[in-house]
């Protein structure tokens, strides 16, 4: 996005597309954290401990990164005190204006909190991987929602 020069034919479409798509992110994961506070945990299929913690945590993270940066592209976006307005259907007004350099904290953190949450969920991508072909136990069909006979 911050390579998009003014004469880009993408200049003036990538962000405000970014923009709403990522409310609509934000509305999902408003959604699953809601979810989550109601729905009742599956028995963990791991054994070990510190696997379990290991898992347990990992997935906090990644929670915790998708709200930073949910709460960073909301800050980057409404700096200048626009409203963000989401496929022209509607606007989500700008209620935080007044921190200094808001748009370049934001940004920073927007950024690398993105870039972290790609690496965690690469490797745990590969960990579910690992279940399925290495340990051959059924987190993978688990996770994507299918029952598997052994």
């Amino acid at each position: 996005m911050v390579d998009l020069n003014y004469y880009d034919d993408w200049y003036q479409v990538a962000p405000a597309w970014h923009k709403s798509i990522g409310i609509v992110l934000a509305s999902l994961l408003l959604f699953r954290i809601l979810w989550m506070c109601f729905q009742i945990k599956p028995t963990p299929l791991i054994k070990n401990k510190w696997v379990a913690q290991l898992t347990s945590l990992t997935h906090a993270g990644m929670l915790f990164l998708l709200v930073i940066i949910v709460i960073s592209g909301y800050l980057i976006s409404t700096a200048d005190g626009r409203a963000i307005v989401v496929f022209d259907l509607f606007e989500i007004p700008a209620t935080i204006t007044s921190i200094k350099n808001q748009e370049d904290i934001s940004g920073e953190f927007h950024f690398y909190m993105t870039t972290i949450l790609m690496l965690i969920a690469g490797l745990h991508a590969v960990a579910a991987l690992a279940h399925h072909f290495i340990y051959k136990d059924k987190t993978l069909s688990r996770m994507l929602g299918i029952s598997r006979s052994v």
